[in-house]
């Protein structure tokens, strides 16, 4: 997907695509590009291909949302974040599998062109991510839960499948975030979370409309309308108030995560805006991923929910902390959309 993630654009005038050997009969059987694909694929393959890391940037659309709905928590409405998360590793795993001839061109050490995960394997985890996803919903949050995870669901298949490469894919990824935002607002009142899902369904756009410059650069204008969106989005939040009143810890809070969220983001955007390269791009867009968790902070603290945004506030240092662990192990370079 996701949700949260946000796979690269393919433009029309991509060189043709490498296509599997008909004399090889093992990469007919599996589909396989690039290298011959192992039978068992390990599991830190498993997790590169779902981008496992890059899931902290989803789990707090849910507690977002469930903090602006402002329902009285229960034990079970603990699993909506764990279907936000399946949900999001499905997509990833989803988008790899419809991306898989032009990652052996353009990405060919990712697992699926490398050999190390076949097309199938990914379609199976992909699809078994979703299931999994939409059942943890309806565990937690019964029919009112489905129905939201269904339509989700259903994003993010046509998002990876058929959307991407259109001018309507940036809608249609953006559309999965808001609605995981209100997945996690369906255990109190949801129309009480629509501002919290339009802040993070209007942050997404514009990180997508972004990642389709990834390997061809993006343009000026593009660049600097994500950068004014991100300007109004940290205002939107940090300004406005919600229908109760808020404590002055609460504001503060608000304020603090709101520009947290504007300065981990805004600079590459910035970047991308004077000199729109596709490795600014690329910047921007990981930069913009990233920028979720204090977005989602801000969103919660807004709501009261001082809580919550401590609990992201800790997703946001191990999120951290991994990404410093990547570049010890030299895996700088390793894209997370």
């Amino acid at each position: 997907m996701t949700a949260g993630s946000v796979p690269r654009f393919r433009p029309r005038f991509d060189p043709p695509l490498r296509t599997p050997s008909l004399a090889d009969p093992r990469a007919e059987h599996d589909g396989a590009v690039g290298r011959p694909a192992r039978r068992r694929p390990r599991l830190g393959d498993l997790a590169e291909l779902v981008r496992a890391p890059a899931a902290l940037s989803v789990v707090g659309d849910s507690l977002a949302g469930l903090a602006a709905a402002g329902g009285p928590p229960r034990p079970r409405h603990a699993l909506l974040p764990l279907a936000s998360a399946c949900l999001y590793l499905g997509g990833m795993a989803l988008n790899d599998y419809a991306d898989r001839y032009v990652d052996a061109t353009e990405r060919p050490e990712r697992p699926i062109p490398s050999g190390r995960v076949t097309p199938r394997t990914a379609l199976t985890v992909g699809t078994a991510l979703t299931a999994g996803g939409v059942a943890t919903a309806g565990l937690a949050g019964g029919r009112r839960a489905l129905a939201v995870a269904v339509p989700l669901a259903a994003c993010v298949w046509t998002y990876d499948l058929v959307a991407k490469d259109r001018p309507t894919g940036p809608v249609v990824m953006a559309a999965c975030r808001g609605l995981d935002v209100l997945l996690g607002a369906t255990a109190g009142d949801v129309r009480a979370a629509l501002p919290a899902a339009a802040g993070l369904t209007a942050h997404t756009l514009g990180v997508t409309a972004l990642s389709r410059g990834e390997v061809h650069g993006t343009t000026r204008p593009v660049a600097g309308a994500v950068a004014a969106g991100t300007v109004a989005g940290a205002v939107a939040v940090a300004a406005t108030r919600p229908a109760g009143a808020r404590s002055a810890a609460a504001r503060w809070t608000t304020a603090a995560a709101a520009g947290a969220y504007a300065a981990s983001c805004l600079p590459a955007q910035a970047r991308a805006t004077a000199e729109p390269t596709a490795a600014h791009a690329r910047t921007a867009t990981r930069s913009g991923i990233q920028a979720m968790v204090p977005l989602q902070a801000a969103w919660a603290a807004r709501s009261g929910g001082l809580g919550t945004t401590a609990l992201l506030a800790g997703v946001a240092a191990v999120g951290y902390g991994l990404r410093l662990l990547g570049r010890a192990r030299g895996r700088a370079g390793v894209s997370i959309t």
